[in-house]
């Protein structure tokens, strides 16, 4: 069983819209369904659990039943946090009785351009190494500084690199990460993200090549960026202009290769 647990709970603060952005209408259809629709094609993903604010719940559901979703097991109510939320949808996931192996793979809901390929390879990591983490290379130098006026690291560029979405375990690996955190006395304070977690356990994530478009649209630029990737997308089809992400097929060769000599 492979679920997709999509968390959509933003407010749109830093959008400065009146709405949550991922309910802004790009190209005719919400951030969120097209964020969905990913999920809902793919061929290897069986169940979607979202987790969203109470009070867009009914709104969603709606959403949800226009655009065909029916992969959608169900739609729980967010928490406190990002991570409070995707915690109430894999418990829902495990209440509903998924097998405690099923691979899940979290996904922010307003990260509508991750590829089909990106997907599939999440479910292979996890089937060979436990854990899932899609990343790209940082084509710009990292900085580390605590106040935001001093540099107090640089990175080796060559080693950096900038974690995206999905991020995918086993449902019981997972769950139970959680429950370890929220057992802590600050919870989840300082934790991003699951691959945050799992390296403040001690536990040792598989990183998965990304693809370069997979942004997360936060920022109103961010919209701009997302309408250039549709009309990009619409040009391959039309004009048959795609060409291959030579990092991201590099990346690929490395993990290949490397499983291999694990095996």
């Amino acid at each position: 069983m492979n679920i997709a647990i999509i968390f959509a709970g933003g407010s749109g603060v830093r959008m400065g819209a009146g709405i949550p952005k991922q309910f802004l209408e790009i190209n005719g259809k919400p951030i969120l369904i097209h964020t969905l629709q990913l999920f809902q094609g793919h061929e290897e993903i069986d169940r979607i659990y979202l987790a969203m604010s109470r009070d867009y719940i009914e709104y969603t559901e709606a959403l949800v039943k226009e655009y065909g979703i029916d992969k959608l097991a169900a739609i729980v109510p967010g928490g406190e946090t990002a991570q409070d939320s995707i915690y109430n949808a894999l418990k829902k996931a495990q209440l509903d009785g998924n097998p405690e192996d099923s691979v899940v793979l979290i996904h922010d809901g307003v990260r509508p351009c991750v590829e089909y390929d990106v997907i599939s390879d999440n479910i292979e990591s996890v089937l060979a190494y436990g854990s899932a983490i899609t990343a790209t290379p940082c084509y710009e130098t990292i900085l580390v500084s605590r106040d935001g006026c001093k540099v107090e690291d640089v990175p080796l560029r060559s080693e950096s690199y900038a974690a995206q979405a999905p991020q995918s375990f086993y449902l019981k690996d997972i769950l139970e990460a959680h429950e370890r955190m929220r057992a802590r006395e600050n919870r989840y304070e300082g934790m991003v993200d699951a691959c945050t977690i799992y390296r403040a356990l001690g536990r040792q994530p598989h990183i998965v090549a990304g693809n370069r478009g997979n942004i997360k649209v936060t920022t109103p630029e961010d919209v701009y960026t997302f309408r250039a990737f549709l009309q990009y997308r619409e040009n391959e089809q039309a004009f048959g202009l795609a060409q291959p992400d030579r990092m991201r097929v590099k990346m690929r060769k490395l993990h290949s290769t490397k499983k291999n000599t694990d095996a």
